[in-house]
């Protein structure tokens, strides 16, 4: 195993895509350094991510062990890889144009299909340590992300490996120490100490990730750099117990950030608000609720308050009761009646 992983560090951390080298020193040292790169897109004030997840599956009658990668920005899927395709190949599929030259895909495929071979040999030892079968149901799981503030800050790194939903291997916070959970993930953590691994991965995560991620903001600058106004509606719905629910929807906004704020006579119910996270709509736009429960006539005394990066200022809602029918329907009513005796007249 100790052979594999070395061979294998940098592709098991960036998933074999764009390998960053930076000019070597005056001494000929190889030197990990931030690059001065600032695109345009990487000033807005968002924060963004990038995300490498990977899964290995076998199961009984599969020939080959089926592997599935996907790139991330944010939420957006951008590069994919899937075995299962008639011509496996990694493929672009962001909802910009395909700023990589021909040679890029070619280069990367052949780096991913080293890294099943990779997985699928790692597996193997995984197995053999505890007894099992390797023409069962079995996965290999990979996540490997960084994260930027605005202004393109490092924020924080992950790496986690799973082996068959129980033995893990999760970077902390520091990322220099590792929470080991399983014999096989302790064996493999031996290995990773032994060959310095484990000291790699700040350096990896905080300048190669993040200018992998600024290169990709600066590809996609056009799309995620536009505004999308959110669309906003309280909705009012009525309990068991007779108490009311105020929802304030938000749909189909851009960038992400998004504030929604209940008030009861102009002061904060944070307290008393349900909120759920901002969610992908999966359309490149973004939704998100927030929800008091208030008593029956009282509902005029909330207002919703929202802030978005597309509103020229902050906006207020209020739930509005349907208007009555029934005068409307009288009206009408007696304007048909009246025109029928007219003309039986």
């Amino acid at each position: 195993m100790k052979t594999l992983v070395s061979e294998a560090l940098f592709l098991l951390i960036l998933g074999n895509l764009a390998m960053i080298r930076y000019p070597k020193d005056e001494c000929g040292c190889q030197e990990w350094k931030m690059v001065d790169f600032t695109p345009e897109a990487a000033a807005q004030k968002s924060s963004h991510s990038l995300s490498y997840l990977q899964t290995l599956l076998t199961w009984p009658d599969l020939l080959e062990p089926h592997f599935i990668l996907g790139v991330y920005l944010d939420d957006i899927h951008i590069e994919k890889f899937n075995t299962r395709e008639e011509t496996p190949r990694l493929e672009h599929c962001a909802p910009w144009l395909d700023h990589q030259q021909p040679e890029y895909w070619e280069k990367e495929t052949m780096g991913i299909l080293r890294l099943i071979s990779f997985y699928s040999d790692l597996l193997k030892k995984v197995l053999h340590l505890y007894n099992q079968s390797e023409t069962g149901y079995h996965t290999v799981q990979i996540l490997v992300a960084c994260h930027v503030l605005p202004g393109q800050k490092f924020s924080r790194g992950q790496c986690k490996l799973i082996f068959n939903g129980h033995d893990h291997l999760t970077l902390n916070e520091d990322l220099s120490s590792w929470t080991v959970v399983g014999k096989a993930a302790e064996i493999l953590m031996q290995e990773w100490e032994e060959t310095q691994f484990s000291k790699t991965m700040k350096p990896l995560l905080k300048n190669n990730c993040v200018y992998l991620l600024l290169k990709q903001l600066d590809y996609g600058k056009e799309f995620l750099l536009r505004t999308d106004i959110p669309k906003l509606h309280v909705t009012h719905n009525v309990r068991a117990n007779g108490n009311i629910t105020l929802r304030c929807w938000a749909l189909d906004f851009y960038p992400a950030e998004i504030s929604l704020t209940w008030q009861r006579d102009g002061s904060n119910q944070d307290l008393y608000m349900e909120v759920i996270e901002t969610r992908p709509a999966g359309d490149g736009t973004f939704q998100k609720w927030a929800a008091v429960v208030v008593s029956p006539g009282e509902e005029q005394r909330f207002t919703c308050h929202v802030q978005h990066e597309g509103l020229p200022e902050p906006l207020t809602l209020r739930w509005e009761p349907p208007q009555p029918a029934g005068p409307t329907i009288t009206i009408v009513t007696g304007l048909v009646l009246g025109a029928v005796l007219m003309g039986a007249v």
